[in-house]
C-alpha cells in the first residue's frame, strides 16, 4: 500500500525483544514518500549493557536505506535511547536521508505537524536519568515475565496471548497519569507554537486523537504493539498495527 508519510518509532533494534522482522514485513508491504523515524530506532542503552544483534536487525537497517536510495524521503528523529547520535546532529546522509533532533512535517492541506520523540518533554527523563534506566530495566523484566506467563496460560488452556508489561501500563494509576500527563505537555506545546498537531513515540501507546485543538499522534512501538502512523493520500490519519510475534 501507498501513503504519503510514515511515522515509525521505538523500534529498540539491538534488544531481544525487538519486533524487527515484524517490521521488515511491513516496510516491504508499505510504501511512501516519506518515513519518518520518530526515535528509539537503535537502543544504544541495551547494547551498552549487553550486545545483541540479530541478522533482523541488519536487514531493517538495509531496508530503509535501500528505501533512501529508491526515492523515499527518510527523516531520522533521534531519541533517549539512540541519543549517541546527537552531539552530531545535523546529520546529512546523501539527498534523501536525514537525522534531526526534530522536524515540522506539512501535510498536503498546509496543516503543520511537529514531530519529536518526546524524550525533551519527559521531565523524569530529562532530570533523573538513573530513574529512567531504573525503569527501562525493569520493563525488560516485564517483558520477560511476559514470556512465561503465556506458557502456563497456553498449558491451562488459555490460548489467547497476554501481556503482563502492557496490562501494567494501561491499568496502574501512575502510568495512566503519566501518559496523560504526557500527552498533554506536547498538545501544550504544540499550541503554543502555532502547530496543528503534534507526533511523537517515546512511551510505547499508539494514539490518535484531539486535545484542546490539537492533534495527537503518538506511533506506538515495535517491541509490543507493531503500529505505525500513517497519513494517506487523500489526507486522512490511522494508525496501522501488525499482529506482533511472539517471543
Amino acid at each position: 500500500m501507498k501513503y504519503k508519510a510514515l511515522f515509525i518509532s521505538d523500534i529498540h533494534l539491538g534488544t531481544k525483544f525487538s519486533q524487527a522482522e515484524k517490521l521488515l514485513e511491513f516496510l516491504r508491504d508499505y510504501e511512501s514518500e516519506k518515513l519518518y523515524l520518530v526515535g528509539d530506532i537503535i537502543d544504544g542503552w541495551s547494547i551498552k549493557r549487553k550486545f545483541k544483534w540479530s541478522q533482523s536487525n541488519s536487514d531493517v537497517i538495509q531496508k530503509i536505506l535501500r528505501k533512501a536510495r529508491k526515492g523515499t524521503e527518510v527523516i531520522y528523529i533521534t531519541g533517549n535511547h539512540d541519543e549517541f547520535l546527537r552531539p552530531f546532529i545535523p546529520i546529512l546522509m546523501g539527498e534523501r536521508l536525514t537525522i534531526t533532533n526534530s522536524h515540522i512535517h506539512t501535510t498536503q492541506d498546509g496543516k503543520r505537524y511537529y514531530v519529536t520523540h518526546g524524550d525533551f518533554f519527559d521531565s523524569i527523563t530529562m532530570t533523573k536519568k538513573w530513574v529512567t534506566y531504573l525503569g527501562d530495566v525493569g520493563y525488560d523484566m516485564l517483558l520477560h515475565l511476559n514470556k512465561y506467563i503465556n506458557k502456563l496460560r497456553k498449558i491451562l488452556g488459555i490460548g489467547k496471548y497476554w501481556s503482563l508489561s502492557k496490562y501494567v501500563k494501561d491499568n496502574v494509576k501512575k502510568s495512566v497519569s503519566f501518559i496523560t500527563g504526557f500527552e498533554d505537555i506536547l498538545a501544550t506545546h504544540a499550541q503554543k507554537e502555532g502547530f496543528d498537531g503534534i507526533i511523537c513515540g517515546h512511551i510505547h501507546k499508539a494514539e490518535n486523537k484531539m486535545i484542546d485543538g490539537i492533534h495527537y499522534l503518538n506511533c506506538g512501538d515495535w517491541v509490543e504493539n507493531c503500529t505505525a502512523v500513517a497519513e494517506g493520500e487523500d489526507g486522512v490519519w490511522e494508525i496501522i498495527q501488525l499482529q506482533p510475534n511472539q517471543h
